[in-house]
């Protein structure tokens, strides 16, 4: 019996990266998996492939996590499918950095549009049913910069700080129905994100975490997986730092 056995999870954003790495985590402990992206199912499938490879269900849906109504119906198709949603992965996020006096209205607008409307949409549409069910797990994926700010990603850091705040709110309001909400904030992760940065500025990341590396997308998994499972069964609206102690 693995961690998550018998439970579904709805992962956003998880066609690659982190959220596929946490899609992959889950089904090796038993859950069954509900991706939600923005790319075409036919992107999707390889990795809905892969996730079948571990014995579970896998289903695929495409959406604009950050569309109200598109999410809502994504929601209630995977509840009928599947029968329950026991685990929420707010993951769906996307950069747009540059200076803030550099920073266009639309770059705002689009960061904090996938970032965090997207989860509020996703929490909104899912809190019935956990409470229907009288249990679920909230995770949101933030960041350190969510915490501790960072130059050139003024709006990434306005998303991911107020993605923790909405964790925390969740926690209060839902706790009484047995539902956990928390947070996750990576810091240095090698992934598809990060790849896109400049080689001194993955070097410099990395020399100042004092593990000496950046971590992987499995390793950020894991952390989630915590959160997901009865592991944590009395821990809701925190915030779970996953950055090699870059931040000490």
């Amino acid at each position: 019996m693995g961690l998550l056995s018998g439970k579904t999870a709805v992962i956003t954003g998880a066609s690659r990266g982190i959220g596929k790495a946490i899609a992959q985590r889950f089904a090796a402990e038993g859950a069954n998996i509900a991706i939600t992206d923005i790319a075409s199912v036919e992107d999707m499938e390889g990795t809905r492939q892969e996730i079948l490879a571990e014995g579970v269900d896998c289903r695929t849906y495409q959406v604009d996590a950050a569309d109200f109504a598109a999410t809502e119906q994504v929601i209630k198709a995977i509840r009928a499918d599947f029968g329950s949603i026991d685990v929420l992965v707010n993951n769906a996020g996307i950069t747009r950095d540059t200076l803030l006096m550099r920073m266009s209205e639309q770059q705002w607008d689009d960061v904090l549009r996938i970032n965090l409307k997207s989860a509020f949409n996703n929490i909104h549409a899912v809190a019935p049913i956990m409470v229907s069910q009288r249990g679920g797990s909230i995770i949101n994926i933030s960041s350190i910069v969510g915490i501790h700010g960072n130059a050139g990603q003024a709006n990434y850091s306005a998303s991911k700080a107020a993605l923790i705040a909405l964790a925390k709110s969740v926690a209060k309001e839902l706790g009484a129905r047995g539902i956990r909400a928390n947070c996750v904030a990576p810091g240095y992760i090698i992934s598809d994100m990060t790849a896109k940065l400049p080689e001194e500025v993955r070097k410099a990341w990395a020399d100042a975490t004092p593990l000496r590396r950046g971590g992987t997308v499995d390793e950020v998994a894991k952390t989630a997986l915590f959160l997901a499972s009865d592991l944590s069964s009395f821990i809701t609206g925190q915030v779970i730092v996953c950055d090699g102690g870059y931040a000490l």
